[in-house]
Protein backbone atom coordinates (compact mmCIF):
# COMPACT_ATOMS: atom_id res chain seq x y z
CA UNK A 1 0.00 0.00 0.00
CA UNK A 2 1.45 3.38 -1.23
CA UNK A 3 1.33 5.48 1.70
CA UNK A 4 -0.27 8.80 1.18
CA UNK A 5 -1.41 10.62 4.84
CA UNK A 6 0.61 10.00 7.82
CA UNK A 7 0.91 10.99 11.34
CA UNK A 8 4.31 11.70 13.33
CA UNK A 9 4.57 11.31 16.71
CA UNK A 10 7.63 13.22 17.51
CA UNK A 11 8.57 13.62 21.80
CA UNK A 12 9.29 17.18 22.98
CA UNK A 13 12.61 16.04 23.45
CA UNK A 14 12.58 16.67 19.65
CA UNK A 15 13.19 20.44 20.07
CA UNK A 16 15.56 20.10 23.24
CA UNK A 17 19.38 19.88 23.16
CA UNK A 18 21.60 20.13 26.12
CA UNK A 19 18.83 21.01 28.83
CA UNK A 20 17.22 23.80 26.67
CA UNK A 21 13.72 23.58 26.42
CA UNK A 22 13.50 24.64 22.79
CA UNK A 23 16.91 24.46 21.35
CA UNK A 24 17.25 26.60 17.94
CA UNK A 25 19.78 23.72 16.83
CA UNK A 26 17.31 20.75 18.00
CA UNK A 27 14.28 22.98 16.23
CA UNK A 28 16.06 23.46 13.05
CA UNK A 29 17.49 19.61 12.42
CA UNK A 30 13.33 17.94 13.11
CA UNK A 31 12.23 21.06 10.66
CA UNK A 32 15.49 19.77 8.64
CA UNK A 33 14.09 15.84 8.85
CA UNK A 34 10.65 17.26 7.99
CA UNK A 35 11.48 19.55 4.82
CA UNK A 36 12.84 16.59 3.21
CA UNK A 37 8.97 14.56 3.39
CA UNK A 38 6.33 17.25 3.75
CA UNK A 39 4.56 18.24 0.64
CA UNK A 40 6.10 15.72 -2.02
CA UNK A 41 3.31 13.76 -2.24
CA UNK A 42 3.04 12.95 1.26
CA UNK A 43 0.55 14.47 3.15
CA UNK A 44 1.94 15.27 7.07
CA UNK A 45 0.67 15.36 10.10
CA UNK A 46 1.86 15.95 13.48
CA UNK A 47 1.97 15.50 17.09
CA UNK A 48 4.36 16.57 19.67
CA UNK A 49 4.99 15.77 23.24
CA UNK A 50 6.05 18.27 26.17
CA UNK A 51 8.40 15.91 27.90
CA UNK A 52 11.15 18.82 27.40
CA UNK A 53 8.67 21.47 29.31
CA UNK A 54 6.99 19.70 31.35
CA UNK A 55 6.78 15.85 33.02
CA UNK A 56 4.19 16.91 35.88
CA UNK A 57 6.32 17.84 39.02
CA UNK A 58 5.42 14.17 40.48
CA UNK A 59 2.60 13.74 42.56
CA UNK A 60 2.98 17.25 44.33
CA UNK A 61 1.18 19.00 41.65
CA UNK A 62 -2.73 17.25 41.47
CA UNK A 63 -3.14 14.73 38.13
CA UNK A 64 -5.88 16.87 36.27
CA UNK A 65 -3.81 19.84 36.77
CA UNK A 66 -0.78 18.24 36.27
CA UNK A 67 -2.23 17.01 33.08
CA UNK A 68 -3.58 20.28 31.56
CA UNK A 69 -0.23 21.64 32.08
CA UNK A 70 1.36 19.30 30.24
CA UNK A 71 -1.13 19.87 27.57
CA UNK A 72 -0.57 23.99 27.50
CA UNK A 73 2.89 22.82 26.82
CA UNK A 74 2.25 21.04 23.61
CA UNK A 75 0.79 24.23 22.63
CA UNK A 76 4.11 25.80 22.85
CA UNK A 77 5.86 23.19 21.31
CA UNK A 78 3.68 23.17 18.48
CA UNK A 79 3.84 26.70 17.95
CA UNK A 80 7.92 26.52 17.75
CA UNK A 81 7.41 23.52 15.29
CA UNK A 82 4.91 25.56 13.52
CA UNK A 83 6.46 29.00 13.13
CA UNK A 84 10.52 26.81 12.47
CA UNK A 85 8.49 25.04 9.66
CA UNK A 86 6.85 28.43 7.81
CA UNK A 87 10.45 29.65 7.94
CA UNK A 88 11.97 26.54 6.06
CA UNK A 89 9.13 27.58 3.37
CA UNK A 90 6.26 24.96 4.14
CA UNK A 91 2.63 26.09 4.58
CA UNK A 92 1.54 24.68 8.67
CA UNK A 93 -1.35 24.96 10.33
CA UNK A 94 -1.94 24.49 14.21
CA UNK A 95 -4.90 22.52 15.77
CA UNK A 96 -5.17 22.35 19.35
CA UNK A 97 -8.24 20.40 21.37
CA UNK A 98 -8.34 23.14 24.53
CA UNK A 99 -9.56 26.47 23.65
CA UNK A 100 -6.31 29.08 22.95
CA UNK A 101 -7.60 32.08 21.50
CA UNK A 102 -5.22 33.69 19.37
CA UNK A 103 -2.44 31.17 19.41
CA UNK A 104 -4.43 27.81 17.21
CA UNK A 105 -7.59 26.85 15.84
CA UNK A 106 -9.98 24.81 18.19
CA UNK A 107 -9.27 21.35 16.22
CA UNK A 108 -11.98 20.25 13.72
CA UNK A 109 -11.27 17.53 11.46
CA UNK A 110 -12.77 18.60 8.29
CA UNK A 111 -10.82 21.72 8.15
CA UNK A 112 -7.50 19.35 9.36
CA UNK A 113 -8.34 17.31 6.42
CA UNK A 114 -8.98 19.88 4.34
CA UNK A 115 -5.39 21.63 5.01
CA UNK A 116 -3.48 18.19 4.73
CA UNK A 117 -5.64 18.17 0.90
CA UNK A 118 -4.12 22.10 0.26
CA UNK A 119 -0.35 21.06 1.37
CA UNK A 120 -0.45 22.44 5.02
CA UNK A 121 1.79 20.44 7.72
CA UNK A 122 -0.89 20.32 10.28
CA UNK A 123 0.20 20.22 13.98
CA UNK A 124 -2.17 19.02 16.52
CA UNK A 125 -1.67 20.66 19.97
CA UNK A 126 -3.41 20.66 23.24
CA UNK A 127 -3.39 16.64 23.03
CA UNK A 128 -6.92 15.11 23.42
CA UNK A 129 -8.39 17.54 25.52
CA UNK A 130 -8.91 15.98 28.42
CA UNK A 131 -6.65 14.87 31.22
CA UNK A 132 -5.18 11.17 31.82
CA UNK A 133 -4.46 10.56 27.99
CA UNK A 134 -1.05 11.07 26.68
CA UNK A 135 0.28 12.41 23.39
CA UNK A 136 0.81 8.77 22.14
CA UNK A 137 -3.07 8.18 22.27
CA UNK A 138 -3.16 11.83 20.74
CA UNK A 139 -1.57 10.81 18.40
CA UNK A 140 -3.51 7.63 17.18
CA UNK A 141 -6.76 9.07 18.00
CA UNK A 142 -6.07 11.74 15.63
CA UNK A 143 -4.29 9.50 13.00
CA UNK A 144 -7.64 7.59 12.86
CA UNK A 145 -9.90 10.94 12.91
CA UNK A 146 -7.83 12.09 9.43
CA UNK A 147 -7.51 8.57 8.46
CA UNK A 148 -3.80 8.10 8.50
CA UNK A 149 -2.33 5.45 6.45
CA UNK A 150 0.98 5.14 9.15
CA UNK A 151 1.83 6.45 12.36
CA UNK A 152 5.30 6.75 12.93
CA UNK A 153 6.54 7.15 16.26
CA UNK A 154 9.88 8.72 16.30
CA UNK A 155 11.98 7.45 18.97
CA UNK A 156 15.91 6.95 19.60
CA UNK A 157 16.17 3.56 19.35
CA UNK A 158 16.02 1.80 15.78
CA UNK A 159 12.99 -0.32 16.13
CA UNK A 160 11.15 -3.01 18.94
CA UNK A 161 13.22 -5.46 21.02
CA UNK A 162 12.48 -8.20 22.79
CA UNK A 163 14.03 -6.52 25.52
CA UNK A 164 16.19 -3.27 26.83
CA UNK A 165 18.78 -3.60 24.76
CA UNK A 166 21.27 -1.38 27.26
CA UNK A 167 20.65 -4.12 29.82
CA UNK A 168 20.08 -7.15 27.75
CA UNK A 169 23.02 -7.61 25.12
CA UNK A 170 20.71 -11.06 23.64
CA UNK A 171 18.02 -8.81 22.78
CA UNK A 172 16.74 -9.16 19.54
CA UNK A 173 15.28 -6.35 16.95
CA UNK A 174 12.13 -7.05 15.28
CA UNK A 175 11.75 -5.83 11.82
CA UNK A 176 7.77 -6.59 11.62
CA UNK A 177 5.07 -7.64 13.62
CA UNK A 178 1.63 -8.32 14.12
CA UNK A 179 -0.52 -6.04 16.48
CA UNK A 180 -1.37 -9.90 18.01
CA UNK A 181 2.43 -11.02 18.17
CA UNK A 182 3.14 -7.68 19.98
CA UNK A 183 0.49 -8.29 22.68
CA UNK A 184 1.62 -11.67 22.84
CA UNK A 185 4.91 -10.93 23.34
CA UNK A 186 4.12 -7.97 25.97
CA UNK A 187 5.95 -5.65 24.33
CA UNK A 188 5.67 -1.86 25.19
CA UNK A 189 5.30 -0.24 22.09
CA UNK A 190 2.61 2.49 22.87
CA UNK A 191 0.21 3.21 26.02
CA UNK A 192 -2.67 0.57 25.73
CA UNK A 193 -4.99 2.99 24.84
CA UNK A 194 -3.33 4.07 21.73
CA UNK A 195 -2.17 0.63 20.71
CA UNK A 196 -5.60 -0.56 20.84
CA UNK A 197 -6.94 2.20 18.55
CA UNK A 198 -4.51 1.57 16.36
CA UNK A 199 -5.04 -1.86 16.16
CA UNK A 200 -8.97 -1.65 15.85
CA UNK A 201 -8.74 1.53 13.04
CA UNK A 202 -6.15 -0.67 10.89
CA UNK A 203 -3.32 1.86 11.32
CA UNK A 204 0.52 0.26 11.23
CA UNK A 205 2.92 1.47 13.54
CA UNK A 206 5.97 2.14 12.34
CA UNK A 207 8.84 2.88 15.47
CA UNK A 208 11.86 4.28 14.21
CA UNK A 209 15.45 6.34 15.06
CA UNK A 210 13.93 9.60 14.32
CA UNK A 211 17.75 10.81 15.53
CA UNK A 212 19.58 9.35 12.82
CA UNK A 213 19.65 11.50 9.30
CA UNK A 214 17.34 11.00 6.59
CA UNK A 215 15.61 7.71 8.70
CA UNK A 216 12.25 9.53 8.18
CA UNK A 217 13.02 10.10 4.27
CA UNK A 218 14.12 6.16 3.92
CA UNK A 219 10.76 5.15 5.65
CA UNK A 220 8.69 7.10 3.57
CA UNK A 221 10.50 6.22 0.50
CA UNK A 222 10.09 2.45 1.26
CA UNK A 223 12.77 1.46 2.71
CA UNK A 224 12.92 -0.91 6.00
CA UNK A 225 13.65 1.21 8.87
CA UNK A 226 12.77 0.10 12.33
CA UNK A 227 9.96 -1.86 13.33
CA UNK A 228 6.30 -1.83 11.90
CA UNK A 229 3.38 -3.52 13.64
CA UNK A 230 0.87 -3.94 10.95
CA UNK A 231 -2.41 -6.31 11.03
CA UNK A 232 -1.26 -8.80 9.02
CA UNK A 233 2.60 -8.30 10.01
CA UNK A 234 3.63 -7.64 6.28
Amino acid sequence: MAIKRVLLKLSGESLSYDKVSISVEALKRTVSEIKTVAGKNIQLAVVIGAGNIWRGCGKFIERVTADKMGMLATVMNSLALSDALKKAGLKTKVFSASGVTGFAEIFNRDKAINALNKGYTVVFAGGTGNPFFTTDTTAALRAAEIGADILLKATQVDGVYSADPKKDKNAVRYNSLTFQEALDKKLKIMDQEAFSLCRESNISISVFDFYKNGNLKKILSGKKIGTVITAGGK
